[in-house]
């Protein structure tokens, strides 16, 4: 091997410190609705019919049928219950994911703030736990709760969001731009999964 053919030490560096890591894959909604928790459902069922280690840590469906019916061929670690001022609130038991330790994790709502008690105060930092024990992970969140984004999305929508995700967090991952109208995603599913595609869109 030639001096140029080698890997440079920072390359070797960065190698060695991702070694042992899980990979992340995010979901990302060029707006709210365009389907990305039913688009990372679809991704976790195939990986799941293809042999791999699948759980969902945690998925809003927000009661919509389509996504739904997406959760249930999926093994789901049941939430963890937080008594906060006299109300139950409910989170991912990321103890639990991390004893069961899966080969991937369907974790939704990326910048979403955790109940108080949690371990971690934003869903991001329990995400980087398990990718630091090694296990990979596919999340969910729309650009405008991306940082460095915040301010110019807001500016032409006019809408300003509190829960924000440091960009640091999208480094190495792999990123799925999700920007279909939500009716041409079911047209897209049903191909891929052979079958009639159902009627109404999934809003998540």
């Amino acid at each position: 091997m030639t001096d140029d053919a080698r890997p440079s030490p920072d390359a070797l560096l960065r190698e060695a410190q991702r070694e042992g890591r899980g990979t992340l894959k995010i979901f990302l909604g060029a707006a709210p609705g365009v389907g990305k928790t039913y688009e990372m459902l679809l991704e976790g069922a195939e990986k799941l019919e293809a042999g791999a280690d699948v759980v969902i840590g945690i998925v809003e469906t927000h009661g919509r049928k389509e996504t739904e019916a997406l959760v249930s061929p999926l093994p789901v670690i049941p939430r963890k219950t937080i008594d906060y001022k006299g109300q139950t609130l409910t989170e991912m038991d990321l103890d639990t994911v991390l004893e069961r330790r899966p080969e991937i994790v369907l974790v939704d709502e990326l910048a979403h703030t955790n109940a108080p008690g949690s371990r971690h105060p934003k869903r991001w930092q329990d995400i980087e736990e398990l990718l630091a024990a090694g296990i990979d992970v596919m999340t969910t969140v729309n650009i405008q709760h991306v940082e460095s984004l915040n301010d110019i999305v807001g500016s032409f929508t006019h809408v300003r969001v509190r829960e924000t995700v440091p960009d640091k967090v999208f480094e190495n991952a792999e990123i799925e731009l999700i920007d279909l109208p939500p009716e041409d995603l079911i047209q897209a599913a049903g191909r891929r999964q052979g079958l009639r595609s159902r009627p109404g869109p999934p809003r998540a």
